[in-house]
């Protein structure tokens, strides 16, 4: 079963009139299965194949020659060296469009040849899992609390049958030996593994790296690096706070989420809604669950980088979204029915920002249907959080 996704329409777009164009994003998400339906007419190769990957890499001129525009080139990160030539097979071709279209799922390597290579000539789009909206038009009636629990990838939901505990653990593996592997060219999987649980604990908190080394027996430095590998694959994220100059006060350092619920409960041992509703990390798994809506969302629409946090000593936002001057805040609250103590930090943040300057507030919960509280503060579901 496909289930659409928001994204086709900005990709269509963008292979009509861009030469290069990149999709990235973590392993499974639906990168190659979105490029193949969008382009059922083009040559596809998989440099996921060691002798294919060796052949781009050491020849990449015969490579182009075999597999000729129009294509896809799927793992295109495992061979470095073919963006140099793909430059040149763009420059040959300036007036066509849609002639490469590469994915990959490392993303600071890939972003790497695509900077050094590509500048100017490829447009880049990073697919993550579904959103509820897209599960929800797939899967209608599906409650919150259980995509929370499944996550977002798509075959946990084009197929409602498979064990989302058992798929979650292949997935582990399967990222351990060939990412982990990849970006760190170490063996110490069982100490990574570890420290993606001690990743997956502070999911939503403050990022503390020495906490991280300490609890997994590593060294601050190689806390660092792995941080970064789970940054680079797509399976964590971070989100920086907000402040200005006028604020002294405000916090400096990130907080730490997850990229998908699914994962992130897998890893806590969180099964099923039911025992979601009565763990004491219920809250955490919600924020994580909104941060990976409105990062999602914001991607679709080109404006990553307008999610912050809020927190200084008297006052703390989960979520705000700045652009041109004008803030959204949001709170996320694992509660069907907020009242009015739930936007008490909203109504507090807004009076430290500068008048007028206060777009909205949104307190996003597991609620059916949107409805007011105090001061104008929303209600907001899950469904509706790619529109705040």
């Amino acid at each position: 079963m496909w289930i659409p996704r928001l994204l086709e329409p900005a990709l269509r777009r963008a292979v009509q009139q861009r030469p290069v164009v990149v999709v990235t994003g973590a392993r499974q998400v639906g990168k190659t299965s979105l490029v193949h339906r969008l382009l059922p007419g083009y040559r596809y190769v998989s440099l996921d194949l060691p002798s294919l990957a060796e052949l781009a890499e050491r020849d990449p001129v015969q490579f182009l020659t075999l597999h000729p525009p129009p294509v896809i080139v799927d793992e295109v990160q495992y061979a470095p060296a073919v963006f140099r030539h793909l430059k040149a097979a763009v420059d040959q071709r300036r007036m066509e469009n849609g002639l490469f279209v590469l994915t990959g799922s490392q993303l600071f390597p890939l972003m790497a040849g695509v900077s050094e290579s590509l500048a100017g000539r490829a447009e880049v789009f990073q697919l993550e899992g579904l959103s509820y909206a897209e599960a929800a038009a797939a899967r209608p009636g599906l409650p919150p609390a259980e995509f929370a629990v499944r996550g977002g990838l798509p075959e946990l939901h084009a197929r409602p049958d498979l064990d989302g505990g058992a798929f979650h653990r292949a997935y582990v593996t399967t990222y351990l030996e060939r990412d982990v592997r990849a970006l760190l060219n170490v063996g110490r999987l069982r100490d990574f593994e570890r420290f993606l649980l001690a990743a997956a604990l502070r999911s939503a908190q403050l990022l503390n790296k020495a906490d991280l080394a300490r609890d997994v027996g590593i060294s601050p430095p190689t806390s660092a690096e792995w941080l970064s590998v789970l940054e680079a694959s797509g399976q964590a994220t971070l989100i920086e706070p907000w402040f200005s100059n006028r604020t002294k006060s405000l916090a400096k350092t990130p907080k730490l989420y997850l990229a998908d619920g699914g994962l992130l409960c897998a890893l806590l041992g969180v099964r099923t809604a039911d025992e979601l509703a009565a763990s004491p990390l219920a809250g955490a798994i919600w924020e994580t669950v909104v941060a990976s809506e409105l990062r999602r969302g914001l991607l679709n629409a080109g404006r990553a980088r307008e999610l912050f946090f809020w927190r200084d000593r008297q006052r703390e936002v989960d979520f705000v979204l700045h652009r041109a001057g004008r803030f959204t805040l949001a709170e996320a609250k694992w509660t069907e029915l907020p009242d009015d103590r739930d936007s008490d930090a909203l109504r507090l943040v807004s009076a430290a920002l500068p008048r007028y300057s206060v777009r909205r507030r949104a307190v996003i919960c597991r609620c059916a249907n949107a409805y007011p509280l105090r001061d104008g503060v929303e209600a907001v579901p899950l469904g509706d959080v790619g529109r705040i």
